[in-house]
């Protein structure tokens, strides 16, 4: 109970955090600085940034391909769910933490269909000749939902130390290397990027608190 209750509170600050940094993007230092005279706050932050990384396409390039990899860890664990409740003959009696892992999953990808129609800053680059939304970014968000996740699910499902360490820790690298080249490829305003960790922290850690909160009968 009591980690459940200090992941509610991470839960909580982080949200926060991303609500407040939000409303900053919208009401403060907002300028007319980006692709196609496109309006961006924190505009004295975003702008040096932008222009001091410029656009790297190849690291643009690597980053959209390589976040196919959480597409393809979501759609193993919606097999793996599947699997369990035929198995099991009922939904259920699927383990619990891939239950609430599939209500977070919904819920990851409804802030990607909220943050495409309230859109609160456009890409400092057009793609495809196209002006899109960035912010939080896509990228951010997916790899510091889904990892996460993922890790916590080997935590629980793999006894050997030394296999899940490892694969952590190959996780982790992942997941550090591609928000950070996400950032220098230019495609995503520093503030994308911040805002794609603190929703990312405070879902996370919600994910934490539900499944401590409703724990799986074998724990």
């Amino acid at each position: 109970m009591k980690n459940a209750n200090k992941y509610l509170l991470l839960s909580i600050i982080f949200l926060s955090l991303f609500l407040a940094w939000t409303l900053l993007l919208i009401f403060i230092d907002v300028r007319s600085v980006g692709s196609m005279n496109t309006k961006i706050g924190l505009s004295s932050i975003n702008l040096p940034i932008r222009d001091a990384l410029g656009f790297n396409e190849i690291l643009y390039v690597i980053t959209d391909y390589l976040g196919l990899f959480p597409i393809i860890f979501v759609s193993f664990f919606a097999v793996f769910g599947l699997y369990q409740a035929v198995k099991r003959k009922s939904i259920m009696r699927v383990d619990k933490s891939i239950l609430l892992l599939g209500a977070f999953y919904i819920i990851v990808f409804g802030m990607f269909a909220l943050f495409e129609i309230f859109v609160v800053n456009y890409r400092p680059v057009l793609i495809n000749s196209t002006l899109e939304a960035s912010y939080p970014s896509s990228t951010t968000l997916l790899v510091g939902t889904v990892i996460p996740t993922c890790a916590i699910q080997i935590k629980l499902r793999i006894k050997s130390r030394k296999i899940k360490n490892s694969l952590i820790a190959i996780l982790s690298v992942f997941a550090i290397f591609m928000i950070v080249a996400r950032l220098f490829s230019g495609v995503h305003w520093i503030s994308d990027i911040i805002g794609g960790i603190l929703l990312s922290f405070g879902l996370v850690f919600l994910y934490c608190f539900a499944i401590n909160k409703i724990p799986d009968k074998r724990a």
